[in-house]
């Protein structure tokens, strides 16, 4: 498997707080990855250190470039889109203006017309909402705002923080069920940082476990769901 995210020793601080303390994985082409762990344990400021949002130091790479120390905006240029917890939409804006507002970097009107009505087909409650602000929709939709405008930039890789929080278990799995559809038929591959351990290793081929900013066991999904101590932890049996 072609690695498309490679991240060594990577330490991340906020202030003089340090939170990561020498983060090691690999990502691969076509891939889901699931980040599992405790609150407090790193998972959300590990995407916010691929994604240049914290001071970091160690290696980052995407797509064999090295990524460590870039802006914000250069990153997500090159293909890291990041779908922040608490989901980020504009809330005054419309769902059509949410959805092209995701596409600022990219150039051709066309092809951004295009990926609208893509997403519209994976999400179509969305385009039945198109002209409704953002802050009106449920809180299941606005999810699915906030991924597909993350789609709209066209990633290699999507960075999705607890995508699953807060929204009703019914709602929980057609969202899931959309971005398996995603991986399977877009190559788009996913960083998923997720409380919902269950569902997070049935979506993903890989995943890893952080605690107190270091990662503690890493394999496929189902080498973790065997594990008696993430079973114990994380999945309740």
């Amino acid at each position: 498997m072609t690695a498309l995210l490679e991240v060594a020793d990577l330490r991340a601080s906020y202030g003089a707080t340090r939170v990561l303390h020498g983060i090691e994985f690999s990502l691969g082409e076509r891939s889901i990855t699931a980040v599992l762990g405790a609150n407090g344990a790193g998972k959300t400021t590990t995407l916010r250190a691929l994604c240049g949002m914290v001071r970091t130091e160690g290696e980052i790479r995407f797509a064999g470039q090295r990524i460590a120390g870039r802006r914000t905006e250069d990153i997500a240029r090159l293909g890291i889109a990041h779908v922040p917890d608490g989901r980020g939409t504009f809330l005054y804006l419309t769902t059509e203006e949410n959805l092209r507002l995701g596409a600022y970097a990219r150039k051709d009107k066309r092809a951004v017309a295009r990926d609208v009505e893509r997403m519209y087909a994976y999400f179509p409650r969305l385009k039945e909402r198109r002209r409704q602000q953002a802050g009106t929709l449920s809180g299941g939709e606005q999810q699915m705002l906030a991924v597909s405008r993350a789609l709209m930039l066209a990633p290699k890789l999507l960075l999705l923080d607890e995508p699953s929080f807060g929204l009703a278990p019914l709602v929980v799995r057609e969202l899931f069920g959309i971005l398996r559809a995603i991986n399977a038929e877009s190559g788009v591959s996913m960083l998923l940082v997720e409380q919902n351990a269950a569902m997070a290793l049935e979506l993903a081929d890989h995943a890893c476990v952080i605690e107190t900013g270091r990662v503690v066991i890493a394999g496929t999904a189902a080498e973790l769901k065997r594990d008696d101590g993430v079973r114990r932890a994380y999945l309740g049996y």
